[in-house]
């Protein structure tokens, strides 16, 4: 089960096995190792009873069906999420011998990996640092920036608002910065280095902006590629219990083989994931629409 397909530029489905071996085109849509990485990128780790930060993070029923379904995957798509792994690999070779880079720890409810620990900015504290790729309109969303409607002391002379102020979009910091899911995800990193003697002092996220060179970016207010934000502390009981019911809620499924509830507001971005960016999208689409037939077919027997 988990990614079994490639999607073709066509739209064709293929084995990835069978794409890798031979491609049934006149011309492969990428070269051969960049295909090979992103078959790679998208195994299921097979870590047993031990579920990754990151799955136990993400919707209960989206990793319970990228466990016990088979799927397809654009490779198209999964470009970006390489750039990641790409920069890890950079930072790990340049790492001294007192960093600790790409270690992966657990505890009796999960696993992770740590990207970067260490005396990391120089100032004599240990810093957890965790990288993160993304786009210049999520980083704006971290940074805490936000527009607001500023008057300009003018006033429309003519047409349906005259008499009215002019306003002009107006960017401001300071706002709420939107990094739940990656303070989550860093502080049971934390957690982890400290339950294995590894004092943390402080915890920051490093943004690599890939987008951050275009004009939507710097309407964004995003002007570098390269952000650190600092990353407060979570409470240690919080995050033990909020890991060990996500971890209950998925092995109940797998052990039940009962397809778990839809994902929460939060985990599917407030729908937008799901037909975009779920690779699984298609199976809990399915399992829907049989939920609504059976339900058709129940009223109209009444």
């Amino acid at each position: 089960m988990g990614a079994t397909q490639f999607i073709c530029p066509s739209k064709e489905r293929i084995g990835i096995s069978e794409c890798l071996s031979a491609c049934p085109n006149a011309m492969r849509c990428m070269g051969k190792p960049t295909l090979e990485a992103v078959a790679n990128s998208v195994k299921d780790r097979g870590l047993g009873s031990k579920y990754s930060v990151t799955e136990l993070i993400s919707g209960t029923r989206e990793v319970y069906l990228k466990k016990t379904t088979d799927y397809a995957i654009d490779p198209q798509d999964q470009i970006f999420a390489m750039h990641g792994t790409a920069v890890h690999s950079i930072c790990e070779k340049h790492s001294s011998s007192f960093t600790l880079t790409e270690v992966r720890l657990s505890n009796d409810t999960y696993t992770g990996q740590i990207d970067a620990y260490g005396d990391l900015l120089g100032n004599g504290k240990k810093i957890l640092l965790d990288y993160k790729v993304t786009s210049s309109f999520k980083a704006a969303m971290a940074l805490g920036y936000y527009k607001v409607d500023e008057p300009t002391g003018e006033v429309y002379k003519t047409g349906a608002k005259k008499g009215q102020p002019k306003t002009r979009k107006v960017f401001k910091t300071g706002g709420v910065k939107h990094i739940l899911e990656w303070a989550i995800q860093i502080n049971a990193y934390r957690m982890l280095l400290e339950e294995h003697n590894f004092k943390v002092d402080d915890m920051h996220i490093q943004m690599y902006v890939r987008d951050y060179s275009l004009r939507i970016a710097a309407e964004r207010n995003v002007e570098k590629p390269i952000y650190l934000i600092k990353v407060n502390k979570i409470s240690d009981i919080w995050i033990k219990r909020y890991f060990a019911i996500k971890k209950r809620r998925l092995e109940e499924a797998m052990a039940s083989g009962v397809l778990p509830d839809f994902c929460s507001k939060r985990e599917s971005w407030s729908g937008r994931k799901c037909q975009d960016y779920c690779n699984v999208y298609e199976a809990c689409r399915q399992d829907y629409t049989e939920q609504l037939s059976n339900q058709d077919s129940l009223t109209n027997a009444a």
